[in-house]
């Protein structure tokens, strides 16, 4: 996987679930949890809603809102992303997937992917994955391991 820090993006009901989470995964175990088929990726949880809402919801970076903390290990940390960064991709097509790309690719002073077509995987990867979070009516979760 190389260097850096590793997050999981998962859903859950609640955050009690959430929290019991990392107890049954390790960064090792790529596969599933009992919460379905997650997405790991390098993108920090804070520049993934960035993503969503500047590019799409065309909210300024500094008014995404914060992420919340949900258990913080010595080990592992669970955030809990703003709901607002699944609900706009469940009515948008591929364009609007890829003018989103486009904007966060052009925005000033962001962290993270600048390339249009990396970010435009991101999104669609994202995409699938909060409309897996919507139809099990789940909240989306991060895990983080240093």
């Amino acid at each position: 996987m190389g260097m850096g820090v590793t997050y999981k993006y998962f859903g859950a009901p609640d955050g009690a679930t959430a929290a019991r989470v990392p107890l049954s995964m390790r960064p090792e175990e790529l596969g599933g949890d009992e919460l379905g088929q997650g997405m790991f990726t390098h993108i920090k949880p804070e520049t993934m809603a960035a993503m969503v809402l500047t590019g799409i919801e065309g909210i300024p970076l500094h008014r995404v809102p914060p992420l919340e903390l949900v258990v913080l290990h010595s080990d592992y940390a669970v955030v809990k992303l703003p709901t607002t960064t699944v609900d706009p991709l469940h009515g948008v097509g591929e364009e609007a997937v890829g003018a989103a790309a486009f904007i966060w690719s052009t925005v000033p002073d962001r962290n993270g992917p600048s390339d249009a077509f990396d970010v435009y995987r991101l999104l669609s990867e994202w995409q699938d994955f909060s409309r897996r979070l919507h139809d099990a009516g789940h909240q989306p979760y991060c895990l983080v391991w240093p």
